[in-house]
């Protein structure tokens, strides 16, 4: 193992968090496949450098304060990335359940519902944010927003 491609690969991972499944693609590109790679990616968690549980609630937190996303699309995205299942639960654990609700209220505040169309559209971005569709649906219907036309969700 050549230390140019170590020293390229911690570089990596020490910008920001990393998944295991990212430094196997980092490595294929710099043609580190098989038996090498993964030995790079033991000495990388034996030093701090690689830790997916970390990776996990790092990218839960993110993707759901800057990007604001739901649930369901975080839970996807890490399994996409192959994180474990108990890693995910971990990085799940770090979204409250009342921070989660507050930012969906927003959410749907923001969006100006002021017709049934309305409603409905802001009904599948939210779902397609990763939001579940029975909170959804429950919040839209307890603001008050959807008054009169929050049937058919």
């Amino acid at each position: 193992m050549s230390s140019e491609v170590k020293t390229k690969i911690e570089r990596f991972c020490a910008y920001q968090e990393r998944c295991q499944e990212e430094v196997r693609q980092k490595l294929a590109s710099l043609l580190v496949r098989g038996r090498e790679a993964e030995a790079l990616i033991a000495d990388l968690i034996a030093n701090g450098f690689l830790n997916e549980e970390r990776f996990a609630r790092t990218f839960a937190r993110g993707k759901f304060r800057m990007k604001h996303w739901g649930r369901r699309k975080i839970e996807a995205a890490l399994r996409s990335k192959k994180v474990s299942p108990p890693c995910i639960r971990l990085g799940m654990k770090e979204i409250s359940d009342i921070e989660y609700k507050r930012q969906l209220l927003k959410l749907i505040e923001k969006s100006q519902i002021k017709t049934p169309t309305d409603a409905r559209k802001c009904f599948r971005q939210l779902q397609a944010k990763g939001y579940e569709p029975a909170l959804i649906n429950d919040l839209m219907r307890n603001t008050g927003l959807t008054d009169g036309f929050s049937e058919g969700f």
